[in-house]
């Protein structure tokens, strides 16, 4: 066992919950003994906070929350909020005319993260499947700028097309640097944008160093996609999933097995039992 972790930090998608949007008994309970050893555990992920709270009550976590890729913390005890970093109004209004090209508009569902709110032009298949999977109701509006009333905590764009979302990234990191914006992908069809001054591996860093005390050193962290990067480089130990893409699984440390094999549980026993 590892003496010098003190804190664990969970990915949910494609981590804790495969294709069951549910935690396996075995990985909740290898959860159980971490905490049962006085080791902290806490939630990062790029889903919306209301949508993650089961997660985060279902792993026993006491620490806050980290949702929407640690753009909004929040701890669910007290409700206080520790951070909400938002995307400028005019920059999601930028983004929304990109979508709404002639040639992308009819090919992408565009979300916009506004107060933990879920807002969309129109419920498309994909929406659909989205809202189910996260408990979420999306709230359809014809025009988006018209529910831009605030700046929004993430956009999302998704296509079942993983080539016309990879064209997006590229595309959009060569007009915004990271200095504007925080582009990453969660899912192979998700593109998501949100505040440059945030990613995982600064959410944690908060929750580490600042809330608890403690180093980068002192910190586990375990997670299966790009938007996990950063958090599986600040962390000593990082773990990526085995179903990572091979990109992630080269930065981290050590390799899981997949989510539907448990392998947040054979990392926990390998490292911190």
């Amino acid at each position: 066992m590892n003496q010098e972790i003190k804190l664990l930090v969970l990915d949910i998608d494609g981590t804790i919950a495969g294709k069951s949007n549910q935690i396996n008994t075995k990985v909740k309970k290898a959860i159980q003994a971490v905490r049962a050893k006085g080791i902290q555990v806490a939630v990062a992920t790029g889903r919306m906070y209301r949508s993650a709270l089961r997660f985060h009550h279902e792993i026993g976590s006491t620490l806050p929350l980290l949702a929407y890729q640690g753009a909004w913390i929040q701890d669910p005890a007290t409700q206080k909020m520790h951070r909400h970093w938002t995307v400028a109004k005019q920059t999601a209004i930028q983004l929304l005319d990109y979508f709404e090209q002639p040639e992308l508009r009819s090919l992408l569902s565009v979300h916009f993260y506004i107060n933990d709110r879920l807002y969309v032009r129109e419920l498309t298949s994909e929406t659909r499947l989205y809202s189910e999977r996260s408990g979420i109701e999306a709230i359809a509006v014809g025009d988006l700028r018209q529910a831009l009333t605030t700046e929004p905590t993430k956009v999302l764009a998704l296509c079942d097309d993983t080539e016309i979302i990879d064209r997006l990234l590229s595309s959009l990191r060569q007009q915004y640097t990271p200095a504007e914006l925080y582009l990453t992908k969660s899912v192979a069809t998700f593109f998501e944008a949100t505040n440059p001054s945030i990613n995982k591996g600064v959410g944690v860093r908060y929750l580490a160093e600042e809330l608890l005390g403690i180093a980068a050193a002192n910190v586990m962290a375990i997670g299966d996609n790009f938007n996990d990067v950063e958090m599986l480089e600040y962390a000593g130990i990082g773990v990526a999933m085995g179903n990572a893409p091979a990109d992630v699984q080269a930065i981290a440390q050590w390799v899981a097995p997949s989510v539907e094999q448990n392998g947040v549980a054979v990392a926990i026993e390998k490292f911190l039992l």
